[in-house]
């Protein structure tokens, strides 16, 4: 029986949920690809008034706007890694619209001279609205193009004026046994955390997000507020954030705790770095071509290198993956 094309599974799931295998088959590592039928999907690129729509401008940030095309809507939101619902990819869209968004709030502290507890009006309101087109690169070897809304996440670090030994920004996403299945599950240790440097998080392009193609995100995308690191493979993007610590060292990261040999803290986009199962040097975008459409070449840092190659000067990006 010819594989199903679709995504590589990653080892932390093999060992933990084997169950998840009782689909068709899967690629060999290194091949992922989208299911035949979303990639070739004829649907319009954008299906507004399913959500609230959300005002934005557009960005002046060097690098905010790719000039690609952008990813059918049906995909971004169809076809998501977010493994509070479940590992299979359309658990997300199925189960996470039970989650509850109201009341929500976000838990700022750590090493800051001013902690902060707001609730979403408050977020929505710190900074102005921009529109930026972003790639998005998952380490399983697929990427998107999606329109995001959101201000820098820099807007809302400089409110809370963190300490000068604060040297990362910690990320916290909901965890709610209630309305998130996947939490029964081994896969992750949870709360799933996420982390990054302080000059990564007040990066210009580093977004704190609350919407795409023009309405509040969709829950199984991350609602109501996620980080979004466009040069970064995309589970360093926290979905669904309930606390920002402020800490001296690295935080302990969801996927670099399960497998640290192949998930690295940094996670920086680099096709000369391979995961251990599968190349990184080509990708399959979702929803241009088919099966049969070629493989894009990977670019460095997902084609950001030069707004943020800088950032990482001296490094050997071989050991710090």
């Amino acid at each position: 029986m010819q594989p199903r094309p679709s995504e590589i599974t990653p080892r932390a799931v093999v060992e933990n949920r084997r169950v998840w295998l009782r689909r068709a088959g899967w690629v060999t590592a290194g091949a992922a690809f989208a299911p035949a039928a979303w990639a070739t999907a004829s649907s319009p690129a954008s299906r507004p008034g399913q959500h609230p729509p959300l005002a934005a401008r557009p960005s002046t940030v060097a690098g905010a706007h790719t000039p690609e095309a952008r990813t059918p809507y049906e995909l971004v939101t169809g076809y998501n890694n977010f493994y509070e619902f479940g590992t299979d990819k359309e658990d997300p869209a199925r189960l996470a619209p039970r989650m509850r968004l109201q009341p929500w709030t976000v838990q700022v502290d750590g090493l800051v001279a001013r902690p902060l507890t707001l609730d979403l009006d408050d977020l929505l309101k710190r900074a102005p609205m921009e529109e930026r087109i972003y790639r998005l690169r998952c380490v399983e070897g697929w990427s998107m193009v999606i329109p995001w809304i959101g201000y820098p996440l820099s807007a809302l670090i400089e409110h809370a004026r963190p300490l000068g030994s604060a040297k990362f920004v910690e990320f916290h996403s909901l965890a709610d046994r209630e309305t998130m299945p996947g939490l029964r599950s081994s896969v992750l240790l949870w709360p799933y955390v996420e982390g990054l440097r302080m000059d990564e998080a007040r990066h210009p392009l580093t977004l704190l997000a609350f919407g795409l193609y023009g309405e509040r995100l969709p829950p199984q995308n991350g609602a109501p507020l996620r980080v979004v690191v466009p040069w970064k493979y995309g589970f360093k993007s926290a979905k669904s954030i309930v606390r920002i610590r402020f800490v001296e060292r690295q935080p302990a990261t969801a996927w670099n705790v399960a497998a640290p040999h192949e998930y690295g803290f940094y996670a920086n986009v680099n096709p000369d770095v391979p995961h251990p199962r599968w190349s990184q040097a080509t990708e399959r975008r979702l929803g241009q071509g088919g099966l049969l459409a070629p493989r894009l070449k990977t670019q460095p840092f997902n084609g950001y290198a030069e707004q943020v190659a800088g950032l990482y000067a001296g490094m050997d990006l071989r050991r710090f993956y």
